[in-house]
């Protein structure tokens, strides 16, 4: 496959279809792990674990037909030609600064080619447009690509909350928090 340039544009009703389609799912032969901290019975470390057989995940469909992201709500499409292979949608709150990356995805044929960084870019063009003091996500301790990839670009771990998950289809999973901050 020839690496083409990929461009990112502000995503419209137009990309409706093609975004629902994209394939979010991963597969990971390594996840994380938080166990206590020896000598703090309040702390937790991360460590990455390999995991066999490798663990493949694929989201369900959870957000509701004509459901509305918050306040500063925004998506970018990234497409290489005429194919769309990624978008990320954020949302901002000026309470707090925060711009928030609600959902990120990239299709299985464009990973590791750079669509991720290139749509984190206009995440971080956003941030500045809004005066946000930091970027945040979450994400599940057992999509381990992205949360290397996260971490390549500058994110670090500020939290984690060990029953966002329950009743759903990813209980046992927990989420990790992670921030970056904005120039």
């Amino acid at each position: 496959m020839t690496h083409q340039e990929i461009i990112c544009r502000l995503s419209g009703p137009e990309d409706d279809a093609a975004v629902a389609a994209l394939d979010g799912s991963f597969t990971t032969d390594t996840v994380y792990a938080v166990t206590p901290c020896p000598g703090s019975p309040d702390g937790f470390a991360l460590r990455p674990v390999p995991v066999d057989p490798p663990v493949r995940k694929v989201f369900p469909d959870d957000e509701p037909d004509g459901e509305e992201a918050g306040n500063g709500a925004r998506r970018y499409a990234a497409f290489v030609g005429d194919e769309l292979c990624g978008f990320v949608a954020t949302s901002y709150e000026p309470w707090n600064r925060r711009l928030t990356v609600e959902d990120i995805e990239v299709a299985p044929a464009y990973r590791g080619r750079g669509v991720g960084r290139a749509l984190m870019e206009c995440v971080t063009e956003q941030a500045r447009e809004c005066g946000a003091g930091h970027v945040w996500l979450e994400v599940t301790n057992i999509n381990a690509p992205a949360i290397r990839a996260y971490l390549r670009m500058g994110f670090s771990f500020c939290g984690m909350d060990t029953t966002l998950y329950s009743g759903t289809a990813s209980e046992g999973e927990i989420a990790l928090f992670m921030s970056r901050s904005c120039p």
